[in-house]
């Protein structure tokens, strides 16, 4: 994805996610983050959009300490202010990401990109997967997201996250998993072991079609909550093939800190 239709989304997907908190009891708990109620996911992400936008803006060359990050954040909103604090900070990583130059020099965390495209990237995809944790606090489904961002957002969990040496999606034997979207050419296929995780994206039909332990099949946009841990066991329109032991795993050791 280009990075203008990056912004496009963290622009729609913030804007979604402030109303979302607006229309909902703050302490109402977020079904699909069960240790968070509604306030602390819009103070988390809001949090991360004003250290996000201290990097990119300040042109940082490493990760900054804590007693930054803390200024950074300021002081925690009340409640009464909680949504007007995000709405303010989600508009200035916007302008931020907007203003920056195609060759922006600072500090990222994933490999295989330049700054600008990671940083617009992730916090889209961030804000994403947030705006549908406050939907899900609202008790409403919200708006899809769209089959190329989805499996754009599969492909960073997968190729930037989960690939990372610290990754603990591990299992005792090597299994593979094979991922393919029903609504666009999204393909990877998994290997699960005692290794790192390692993904090799399908792009010609004899690997897309070669067996595997576990097959999900769907559309992309199911397969990105799924694959996030956004979509309940049981719902959703993604089949599985093949050992279901699998996706236990995946359920249990497929987080993001």
């Amino acid at each position: 994805m280009e990075i203008t239709a990056h912004l496009d989304v963290l622009r729609r997907e913030g804007t979604l996610l402030a109303d979302a908190a607006a229309r909902t009891d703050l302490t109402a708990p977020v079904p699909t983050c069960p240790q968070w109620r509604l306030r602390d996911l819009v103070l988390h992400t809001g949090q991360v959009h004003r250290w996000a936008t201290a990097t990119v803006r300040d042109r940082l060359p490493a990760p900054m300490d804590a007693e930054r990050q803390q200024a950074v954040w300021g002081p925690e909103p009340d409640d009464a202010d909680l949504v007007e604090w995000f709405r303010t900070g989600h508009a200035a990583l916007v302008d931020a990401l907007t203003a920056a130059p195609a060759d922006l020099d600072c500090w990222s965390f994933l490999p295989g990109a330049d700054p600008l495209a990671f940083w617009a990237r992730r916090q889209a995809h961030e804000t994403a997967v947030h705006r549908i944790d406050a939907d899900a606090a609202a008790g409403t489904e919200g708006p899809h997201t769209d089959p190329e961002f989805s499996q754009d957002g599969i492909d960073e969990l997968l190729v930037g996250f989960l690939s990372l040496p610290r990754s603990k999606v591990r299992g005792e034997r090597p299994r593979t998993l094979r991922i393919s979207a029903s609504d666009g050419p999204g393909r990877w296929l998994l290997t699960i072991g005692p290794e790192p995780l390692t993904v090799e994206r399908a792009e010609r039909a004899e690997q897309a079609e070669r067996p595997a332990d576990l097959t999900l099949t769907g559309p992309a946009r199911d397969l990105y909550l799924l694959l996030w841990n956004r979509l309940p066991a049981g719902t959703g329109r993604v089949v599985s093939t093949g050992d279901e032991t699998l996706l236990d795993l995946w359920r249990a050791t497929a987080t993001i800190g």
